[in-house]
Parts: C-alpha cells; sequence; structure tokens
C-alpha cells in the first residue's frame, strides 16, 4: 500500500473517531460529570452549614483527605427513600401520571401525524409548523394562560355554560384534570413529530399492494400502517414519558396540593429543606428508574435484531 493511501486510511480512521469522540465528549462533560457530582452528594450527609453537606473532597489534605473523604460517605438517604412514604407514593403518581398522559398523547397524536403525513406536499410543511407553533411562546407563559382558561370563570367553563352542557361552572384548577390538560397540551408536538417523521417515510405502494390483494383499508392500517410506524412510537412514547416524569411546572402551578409528583418533592427537598442529600438521592433513584427499563428495553431490542435480521426495519 502506498504513503497517499495509508495516509488517506488514517486520515479516515480519525475522522471516524472524532464522529464518536465528540458525542462522547459532550455526554461525558454534560451527563456523566453532573451525575457522578450528584450522586457523590446523595452519599453525603445534611449539615447547616455552605455546602450545606459534609464531606467535602480536600484535595490540600493529600491522600489522606481523599481517605477522609471516602470513610464520610453514607447511604442513609437512600435508606431514607425506603422508610417514607413521601417518596414512594411520588415515584408511582409520576409513574401513573406519566403513563396515563402519554397514552392520550398517543391517542391524539397518531391521528393528528397520520393527516398530516397524508395532506398534500405543499400543505405538510405548513401543518408541521402549525404543531411547533406553540414552541415560539415561552412555555411557563403558556402555562400561566390554561391558569386563566381553567379558573372558575374563564373561558372554558363560559364556552361550556353558553353550549348549555353544564348548568354550574366546573371546578378544573387544583384537579387531576387540569394536569392532564396541561401537560397534554406542553408534550403534544414532541409525540406528533416522531410519528409524522415515521409515517412521512412510509412507502404508499406498500398500502397499495394491500388493497389489490383484497385487504380493506383498516385492516392495512393495522398490519401495514402501524408496524411500519413503530419506531416512531417508540420515540415518541420516551420523548414525552421521560420529562413527564420528572415535571413540576405543570403540577405545580394547574395541580392541587395533594397532586405531589416527584418533581415537587425533589424541589421541596432542594430549596425548601434544605436537605441536598436527600434531594440528590431522590434524583439519582430517579434517573435509575427511568434509565434501566430502557437500557434492558435496547438490549432485548438488539437480541431481537441479532436473532432475526429481518427486524432491523422496524
Amino acid at each position: 500500500m502506498s504513503k497517499a493511501l495509508r495516509r488517506d486510511a488514517r486520515r479516515r480512521a480519525w475522522n471516524v473517531r472524532a464522529v464518536i469522540l465528540l458525542p462522547a465528549l459532550w455526554l461525558a462533560v454534560f451527563f456523566l460529570v453532573p451525575f457522578l457530582i450528584v450522586l457523590k452528594i446523595s452519599l453525603s450527609q445534611t449539615v447547616i452549614a455552605q455546602p450545606p453537606y459534609i464531606p467535602v473532597l480536600d484535595l490540600a489534605a493529600g491522600w489522606q483527605g481523599v481517605k477522609d473523604f471516602v470513610a464520610g460517605l453514607s447511604p442513609e438517604s437512600y435508606g431514607l427513600l425506603g422508610s417514607d412514604d413521601l417518596y414512594y407514593t411520588s415515584y408511582l403518581r409520576s409513574l401513573s401520571i406519566a403513563a396515563f398522559s402519554v397514552a392520550i398523547l398517543l391517542v391524539i397524536g397518531y391521528p393528528m401525524a397520520y393527516g398530516i403525513s397524508r395532506a398534500p406536499r405543499r400543505v405538510q410543511a405548513i401543518l408541521v409548523l402549525a404543531v411547533i407553533l406553540p414552541f415560539l411562546t415561552a412555555f411557563l407563559i403558556r402555562i400561566y394562560a390554561w391558569i386563566n382558561i381553567l379558573q372558575r370563570d374563564g373561558l372554558l367553563n363560559k364556552v361550556l355554560l353558553t353550549l348549555g352542557l353544564v348548568h354550574e361552572p366546573p371546578i378544573w384548577l387544583s384537579t387531576d384534570t387540569a394536569i392532564y390538560i396541561g401537560i397534554v397540551y406542553s408534550y403534544l408536538p414532541f409525540m406528533v413529530l416522531p410519528l409524522y417523521a415515521s409515517l412521512e417515510k412510509m412507502d404508499g405502494a406498500l398500502l397499495e399492494a394491500a388493497a389489490d390483494l383484497g385487504c380493506p383499508w383498516w385492516k392495512s392500517f393495522w398490519l401495514v400502517t402501524v408496524p411500519l410506524s413503530l419506531p416512531g412510537v417508540m420515540a415518541g412514547v420516551l420523548l414525552c414519558f421521560i420529562p413527564i416524569v420528572g415535571e413540576f411546572v405543570v403540577p405545580d402551578l394547574l395541580g392541587g396540593s395533594d397532586a405531589l409528583m416527584i418533581g415537587q418533592t425533589l424541589w421541596t427537598e432542594f430549596f425548601l429543606n434544605k436537605d441536598w442529600p436527600v434531594a440528590s438521592a431522590v434524583a439519582v433513584a430517579l434517573l435509575l428508574l427511568l434509565i434501566v427499563p430502557i437500557v434492558i428495553y435496547q438490549h432485548l431490542q438488539v437480541r431481537a435484531l441479532a436473532n432475526d435480521p429481518g427486524k432491523a426495519g422496524l
């Protein structure tokens, strides 16, 4: 092999390494390092000081400082998570609200994405823009707008009274219904866009072939369209479920005092109780609660693709 070819091969190899290294470096700096800091704080003890926890790593003390630091770490905060019903209830409530919200988002978002993907090409861009249009307004402002809409003399009750659907203004604020309304409104684009991306690239000839073989439209939808859109469904579910579990703004502003989700518990421990170790333990437990099932699912997917390469297109 000539020197020029070897140089070109080395350059291509370095380019491949750079493409892999840059995302890995990004994750290490902005995810792994902060996670390790939070993990370290979760193994500390609360004190009235600055910072509000001990031990603090003193590198100036040399090896003895490192040994004292390691000896001072304790898993007490994690023991508190298992002994206090507050955290257990908050986790379960967050998971249940996130699961039900994702189900609603999927029921609403799939027909929207399907309709956009079947619209004429010149109209699709306008419809996609309409889906992402709410992002042009700050998230907090949009939630405050829903407070005005859902209050007792708000727009929603006025419309219901005008249409004669209710005789007295229903109470919306400080209820689970208000939380679901706020979450579905806020996260709908995160469900629609992945579904649209998956449905838009589907080959329409497959549906035509199914129709030519005598398959009714509803059957071809379930046997052809839905299986081919599963990657978009999984992407939308994960994009919505993960942030909804840790949602703080929507339940805090639209929900009641009994609508305690894990994001509110986390905020309370950090800013009101000043108990950073417990708050960090809550955050670490939440991260593991979300990541472990995803890692297991990906592992099963890799095994399934290895056993049946024909499923790689799904």
